[in-house]
């Protein structure tokens, strides 16, 4: 299929700025595979997919032959700089528009500096734990504090373009007044500075202030069958929610995005399976990626290549024609991200 447009990315956390020795590329590069230990002995974190995918995909942007050695690879990204690297890398990927999770300032790329790097369209996505954080690092008392939380989330609004947030389960109604004073309280006594909120009460209080203000909110749920009774609760709100599951709950999240008109799903890695679970309008393409470059690039080529395979497999067996197969790939990729964040608008 020829003409896949720009990708629009709806979900990563941007790319550490600087040089990287091998130590700390491996250490991202082990996240990205999975792993929080250190690789055998006599192995690497290159010996994973996701370091296959490196190798394969990464080199050529950098001038280099596909699965060159890593020594090789990480020489030239020295040999380039860190800032060229990133702008071969990024411009590279196929990706024209990024949501950008707000992360801490001078370690990770800003919506702004992601864009100028990429050539392409940056929106901030504002996760509601770190905007809760850096109020509390600011005032005193619980009344303080849940009176400015509401004042920033309304002036986040005028500049954002989602929420996001880390609340693991929420039910169909918000907590009471009483019950988040007395939460918020107990929190700030015993937080430790930049902490993010603890417990379940100020989660759902902080996740259903944001599905008032009106802007879609992404919801980073290991479990989303967990978030059913939420989910239910606020269909005809006027927000959307966007389900972002853990990598093996994909097929979960897209049959609730099949339920509930207002809730949509993340494609995964694995496009067959989700595509049979929910309409090709509720799917969305993310990378998820965070810290390298890199990452972006590999995302992006799994998926136009997943995407390309199972439309062609669907094309040979007569589900569609090909034109179609086209349009399905033209809303995953880019259409339903577009429509949902308001990217049209925005970008006027």
């Amino acid at each position: 299929m020829d003409g896949i447009p720009p990708l629009v990315d709806q979900y990563s956390r941007g790319a550490v700025h600087g040089e990287l020795g091998i130590g700390v590329f491996e250490r991202h590069l082990a996240e990205a595979a999975g792993s929080t230990g250190p690789a055998p002995p006599g192995t690497s974190f290159f010996d994973s997919r996701a370091g296959l995918a490196v190798r394969r995909w990464c080199p050529p942007l950098l001038g280099l032959e596909p699965h060159c050695p890593p020594v090789h690879y990480l020489a030239r990204r020295r040999e380039l700089g860190a800032y060229r690297s990133g702008q071969l890398l990024l411009r590279g990927a196929g990706i024209g528009t990024f949501l950008l999770e707000s992360g801490r300032p001078g370690e990770i790329t800003s919506p702004a500096e992601l864009a100028c790097a990429a050539e392409g369209r940056a929106h901030e996505v504002v996760r509601l734990e770190q905007l809760a954080a850096r109020i509390a690092d600011s005032c005193e008392g619980a009344d303080a504090f849940l009176a400015r939380t509401a004042e920033a989330l309304h002036a986040a609004a005028r500049t954002a373009t989602a929420f996001a947030s880390g609340a693991t389960g929420c039910d169909g109604s918000p907590p009471g007044a009483a019950e988040v004073r007395d939460a918020a309280g107990n929190w700030l006594r015993t937080r430790r500075r930049g902490a993010p909120p603890a417990g379940q009460v100020l989660a759902r209080h902080l996740l259903w202030s944001a599905v008032a203000v009106g802007l879609p909110v992404q919801l980073h749920c290991p479990d989303p069958q967990r978030l059913t009774g939420f989910l239910r609760a606020t269909a005809g709100t006027g927000t959307d929610l966007v389900l972002l599951p853990d990598p093996w709950r994909h097929r979960q999240a897209a049959r609730l995005a099949a339920v509930f008109p207002h809730v949509y799903a993340d494609v995964g890695t694995r496009p067959e399976e989700t595509l049979r679970e929910a309409p090709f309008g509720k799917l969305l393409f993310s990378t998820g990626a965070r810290a390298l470059a890199e990452l972006y690039v590999v995302a992006a080529r799994l998926f136009v290549r997943a995407m390309e395979k199972l439309m062609g497999d669907w094309v040979a067996d007569g589900w569609c024609r090909l034109a179609e197969a086209g349009r399905i790939v033209s809303l995953v990729a880019a259409g339903t991200a577009r429509r949902v964040y308001r990217l049209d608008v925005a970008a006027g």
